[in-house]
């Protein structure tokens, strides 16, 4: 299995984080693994970091990731909410940087237009077409997770890895 291929896509959030694992195949996607981090909500929120932290870190070990796809930062209204993302944000960059992952971003509208051909496409949307395209029997869930795939798709469309000449 080529390992240059193994994408990981992360939906950041400090009460559910999404992730989605695939590998890239040709021109389409593998899926290994994806899911929810969901530390307790009643913990302190340092401690909900480092549970995502490690969650996170145990994915870089266990598998062998060739990138991780992150979605942008944005502002919220609320600018706590905003601060409260991009600290959970920076639990997969941080978890990336750890395990010598290069990290890419996109727009939440990029993974949609990615995967739906709509930049504005509803998460109905995203779920139904990270199905097809994955191949699943049944829609991943959380949505979360399905945004997480949704990037890790995104990536694998967007940017082509570099052939090793052997």
């Amino acid at each position: 299995m080529d390992e240059e291929n193994i994408i990981l896509g992360i939906d950041p959030g400090s009460t559910v984080t999404g992730y989605g694992l695939i590998r890239r195949i040709g021109r389409g996607y593998e899926l290994i693994d994806y899911g929810a981090v969901r530390p307790k909500s009643k913990s302190a929120i340092d401690q909900r970091f480092l549970h995502i932290f490690d969650a996170l870190e145990n994915l870089f070990a266990t598998h062998k990731i060739s990138a991780l796809s992150v979605e942008t930062q944005y502002v919220h209204k609320n600018p706590q909410s905003a601060i409260t993302l991009g600290m959970a944000r920076g639990m997969a960059l941080l978890a990336a940087a750890r395990a010598g992952v290069p990290v890419f971003e996109y727009t939440p509208s990029k993974a949609k237009k990615a995967v739906t051909g709509n930049g504005n496409a509803s998460k109905a949307q995203v779920v139904e077409m990270t199905s097809l395209l994955l191949k699943l029997k049944k829609p991943p869930t959380p949505e979360d997770a399905a945004d997480a795939l949704a990037l890790a798709m995104c990536h694998a469309h967007y940017h082509k890895p570099i052939r090793k000449k052997g």
